[in-house]
């Protein structure tokens, strides 16, 4: 009964240690997830005032759209730009958008010449690799606070094959930040571009001279807005990995208290069953004495 009291006092005390580093962990990622949501209205501001500009001036112009950027193509092959974490202990953060993007290779593509995968994130590519999967391009090791230029390689990638034609639509795959406790997997067209009318006012840039113009400047715009588009799905995506791994350091954190109840009330019978042998085997010994 000794050893088994000893055992379940060493359970207590390494539990206890693992829930002090999974709490001082959920604290961090606490900590990340206020800076990242801060970065992420930031930069809405930012793309809303892009995107009016760009709507304003494509919608200007009453002549169908000429850049290649607009232009649907026929699909012969889509391009897949999958955000995964690099680490774990996100809990179902990575397996989300991971099923969510296998689901739909297996139902829309016969083969690989179907389709093409950029990985932002080792878990991601990890994955991939192991079923098969080719990937073209592997972005891993971002920051906690990713700036554009940690992903400029693989965003400009993106953008680059798309206008080479080596794809004909680009899909961004990550999961989208609602709060602390909830994401939404997504896949969004990212290319081509399109601006969906919503009842919106006449653009005002028909008052405006254009210098140079409209052409010239769309021609260097439309590259930056898709670029400020999947840059914006990463920030959202970081933003969604903190809150993820919060919420599983916290319910690690939990579980770990629930266990420290359990072998508390565990290690007190025990304790109490080896007193009342103890004063047994002495009343017995008085007896029969």
């Amino acid at each position: 009964m000794g050893a088994s009291l000893n055992e379940i006092k060493t359970k207590i005390a390494s539990t206890k240690k693992t829930s002090q580093i999974t709490g001082a962990m959920q604290m961090v990622s606490a900590a990340k997830l206020q800076k990242a949501e801060s970065h992420a209205k930031a930069f809405q501001i930012y793309a809303e005032k892009v995107r009016k500009i760009t709507t304003d001036l494509v919608s200007s112009d009453k002549e169908p759209a000429k850049n290649p950027m607009m232009i649907k193509r026929e699909v012969k092959k889509t391009g897949y730009l999958v955000i995964t974490s690099d680490r774990g202990l996100v809990g179902g953060y990575n397996s989300n958008i991971l099923k969510s993007v296998m689901n739909t290779i297996r139902k829309l593509h016969a083969n690989e010449s179907e389709y093409t995968i950029l990985a932002l994130g080792g878990t991601g590519a990890d994955f991939f690799k192991a079923r098969n999967v080719k990937v073209s391009y592997v972005l891993r090791g971002l920051s906690d606070q990713p700036t554009f230029e940690e992903v400029r390689a693989i965003v400009t990638e993106a953008v680059t094959e798309y206008q080479a034609e080596e794809f004909d639509e680009l899909y961004v795959c990550y999961n989208h930040h609602v709060n602390s406790l909830v994401s939404d997997a997504r896949m969004e067209k990212m290319l081509p571009i399109s601006f969906e009318e919503s009842g919106q006012q006449k653009p005002s840039l028909e008052t405006f001279e254009l210098e140079p113009d409209r052409e010239t400047i769309l021609n260097q715009l439309l590259p930056q807005y898709a670029e400020s588009m999947i840059y914006g799905s990463i920030v959202d995506a970081k933003t969604a990995e903190h809150a993820a791994g919060m919420t599983a350091m916290r319910t690690a954190t939990d579980n770990a208290h629930s266990v420290i109840n359990d072998l508390t009330i565990q290690y007190n019978r025990a304790r109490q069953a080896s007193i009342t042998q103890e004063i047994t085997e002495i009343v017995a010994g008085a007896s029969a004495l």
